[in-house]
């Protein structure tokens, strides 16, 4: 059965299990616990008793005057996934491990939002949404970059028409990690080509195309550079020397869709660059770019956008465009400054979800956007390895 638009019953109160306590877990747990109608019913690392969680679990409840501590701890996410009162299974492991328990929780009967990339191969992409499929059961990758204020706007304004027929949207992902190389991420990308990282720009750009609502994705061409600096990063965070690092230090990827528009992907975290996700819309009556700075034209007009050049600070000072974020943004706003370092976006992202589950509505990314921006990665790599050619790109619904 189809998941598409998916609708499930309303809960009033949606019991969540947290899966994952390093960094973006602590994070989640520290949001999610100023969402409303959200509760955190139980906590899940494979380091669980460890000295430092237990101390952070301890400072949490005192800081929420609980009762008592979190009545669910668990180191085996297989047992929490059996819990029946947990409605949803919030995923923030590393990538690899991610697919596992994503079934685990679909079988289980349980709601899934899941840190991204959700999955890294074709196989495990259609075995997530073969389960989502049989069960009815939302499965969301947590992909923080479309509630972003600019994309948001953006958004809003092309499905006003302001930009007329859209062509072309660009994306990507520089990042140079630097020292912030998990030693799981940093073996990945050795052993592993292609853009192993495509969410960020991949979401808000299917997004603004509609994406099997409206359009398809046809086929795709990667092609990477050779890897000049994946041997020194080796060596800097290892201590060894390597003969191969299968990641070129920049990939660049092209989609084009079935109504013949186009999506440019750009992925490179080893060379000094400064962070960027690349965004770029081309319409026949308009064009934004978020980097190096925002920029909007409409027609013959460009917008004055002072208030976005200061990305921390955020004043919204541009052409009215309360208007074209979307209305629970306002409320939202003060807090999600105060608990996301990223602006907020991901605490909208978070409030979101909870609102959709406890109104039974259909939620703001399902499990084909999963699948899709998911499925760049593999195909990159396939296109790469056979010569840069083009590649069709699977139908999951």
């Amino acid at each position: 059965m189809n998941a598409l638009r998916l609708q499930t019953k309303a809960l009033p109160v949606v019991n969540i299990g947290i899966v994952g306590l390093g960094e973006r877990g602590l994070q989640a747990v520290k949001r999610l616990s100023h969402v409303k109608g959200a509760c955190i019913s139980a906590l899940c690392d494979i380091h669980i008793h460890h000295d430092d969680i237990k101390q952070f679990i301890d400072n949490w409840v005192a800081q929420h005057d609980l009762q008592s501590s979190i009545p669910n701890l668990q180191s085996d996410y297989r047992l929490l996934c059996k819990d029946e009162h947990i409605d949803l299974i919030y995923i923030c492991t590393d990538w690899l491990s991610h697919t596992s328990i994503i079934l685990e929780a679909l079988q289980h009967g349980k709601h899934v939002a899941v840190e991204v990339p959700a999955a890294t191969t074709l196989d495990d992409i259609h075995a997530i949404v073969d389960a989502a499929e049989q069960t009815q059961r939302h499965c969301m990758m947590l992909e923080n970059c479309v509630y972003d204020y600019f994309e948001m706007a953006v958004r809003n304004m092309v499905s006003q028409g302001l930009f007329g027929e859209v062509v072309h949207v660009e994306g990507g992902y520089a990042h140079p990690l630097g020292d912030k190389w998990p030693s799981w991420r940093l073996a990945y990308n050795q052993t592993t080509r292609g853009d192993v990282y495509p969410t960020h720009g991949m979401g808000p750009a299917c997004q603004i195309l509609e994406i099997h609502r409206n359009d398809r994705l046809e086929s795709l061409v990667s092609m990477d550079t050779a890897s000049f600096m994946g041997k020194e990063v080796i060596k800097e965070h290892c201590d060894k020397d390597t003969d191969s690092f299968l990641n070129g230090d920049q990939t660049t990827t092209i989609i084009r869709t079935m109504k013949g528009k186009t999506i440019l992907l750009q992925h490179n975290v080893m060379t000094p660059r400064p962070y960027s996700r690349m965004f770029q819309v081309v319409g026949t009556k308009g064009y934004a770019e978020k980097y190096p700075q925002p920029y909007i034209q409409i027609g013959e007009e460009v917008l004055d956008i002072e208030g976005w050049k200061n990305q921390r600070k955020l004043h919204f000072s541009i052409f009215n465009h309360e208007s074209y974020l979307p209305s629970y943004i306002a409320s939202l706003m003060e807090k999600g400054k105060m608990l996301d370092p990223r602006g907020g976006m991901a605490y909208f992202m978070d409030s979101r979800l909870i609102h959709c589950l406890r109104h039974g509505l259909p939620l703001d990314m399902d499990v084909y956007d999963l699948a899709e921006w998911c499925a760049v990665a593999e195909l990159s790599r396939q296109s790469i390895e056979q010569g840069s050619k083009a590649v069709a790109f699977p139908q999951f619904c």
